[in-house]
């Protein structure tokens, strides 16, 4: 006998997600729990939205604070003749 929910679960795993789990919100900008936690409290990273008691991160809110972070070299020059 198969658990209550367990088609719509296997329907819903190929779909389109707007929103991630903690875990889920850290690979995504490929960084572990620690280190995504640390980003979320200095503000680097959004914090999470609630869901009756769950938290889950906006997939679009992640891109905007990845987009926002420094890029090495940025404005250093960027062609190979500059190094």
């Amino acid at each position: 006998m198969s658990r209550p929910g367990a088609a719509l679960a296997v329907k819903a795993a190929g779909a389109p997600r707007r929103g991630l789990s903690r875990i889920e919100a850290a690979i995504y900008v490929g960084v572990g729990l620690t280190k995504f936690d640390e980003m979320v409290a200095d503000g680097r990273m959004p914090g999470a939205r609630i869901i009756d008691g769950r938290k889950v991160w906006d997939m679009r809110r992640l891109d905007m604070a990845f987009e926002a972070l420094p890029v090495e070299n940025e404005g250093e020059g960027n062609s190979w003749a500059d190094r």
